[in-house]
């Protein structure tokens, strides 16, 4: 499967890392001895099941290291224009209908047997959209204090994974549901307030399951999803803000030495 690495974004005065950055993009910021994408990538390279790569973002010259093939694609300016760009020079005039993997650059705890996990378990299903669950359970067991934003539905409390699995053909063609949910990403209301009115009533009472917010997702995108159960942490654990950069800096290290084992996709 070809892997898409969104890398864009530049240097933002208002970014939480912009003081650790020093005016760097953000894939670039150094940690644990290598920049941020470059922790992404390796993992990539080193994954049975990635073909090739698309990076969005960077190019040649960035001074990270990439495999001979690579393809570079510019930042567009928003993540849904970035999505659809590197998936279009993933499939490079090819069939639209086959699967692509999307990859965040700022989760640098990713190991290749994750990838090859997530792989794998698409592969048991034919659906257009692959969307990975971790409960804060997983979340606060690996990364105690990690910050991240979680969903409270009625029967788990979870966050989204950085690693999606889509065929461009039904994404490309949702048109503006699709960056509304890109835009909101980050506002809970805001994703639930796109997909329906229903949709933020079951929410705020606490009367909307996981899998009822993903059928009603996928019956107004008109696509066949799939939330993963998720159990390695590691996937979902963005580095945003300085906290979460020393908590994932140390965890790095501690892995160079042997220690922090990676989790297991849950089984439930």
């Amino acid at each position: 499967m070809d892997a898409v690495l969104l890398a864009g974004g530049g240097a933002d005065p208002e970014d939480p890392l912009y003081a650790i950055s020093a005016g760097k993009p953000k894939a670039l910021v150094p940690i644990a001895g290598k920049p941020l994408a470059q922790w992404v990538v390796d993992a990539l390279v080193a994954s049975k099941a990635v073909d090739h790569l698309v990076i969005v973002g960077l190019d040649g010259g960035s001074g990270l290291s990439f495999p001979v093939g690579t393809r570079f694609v510019p930042d567009s300016g928003s993540l849904l224009g970035n999505v659809r760009s590197g998936a279009m020079a993933a499939l490079d005039g090819g069939d639209p209908s086959r699967p692509i993997l999307i990859v965040s650059s700022d989760i640098p705890a990713l190991e290749p047997v994750m990838v090859d996990w997530l792989v794998a378990a698409s592969m048991e299903t034919n659906d257009d959209f692959y969307y990975c669950a971790i409960d804060r359970s997983i979340m606060e067991a690996r990364f105690p204090g990690s910050g991240r934003s979680f969903v409270r539905f009625s029967d788990r409390e979870v966050c989204g994974g950085d690693l999606t699995i889509l065929r461009p053909s039904a994404f490309l063609d949702g048109g503006k549901l699709w960056q509304r949910l890109t835009e909101g990403r980050k506002s809970t209301f805001a994703m639930a307030s796109a997909i329906g009115f229903d949709v933020v009533v079951l929410l705020f009472l606490h009367r909307l399951t996981l899998a009822d917010a993903a059928h009603k997702a996928c019956a107004r995108l008109h696509i066949r999803g799939r939330v993963m159960e998720c159990g390695y942490a590691e996937m979902g654990m963005d580095v945003d803000k300085p906290f979460q950069f020393a908590m994932v800096e140390a965890d790095l290290l501690d892995r160079r030495k042997g220690g922090s084992p990676a989790g297991k996709p849950n089984q439930a």
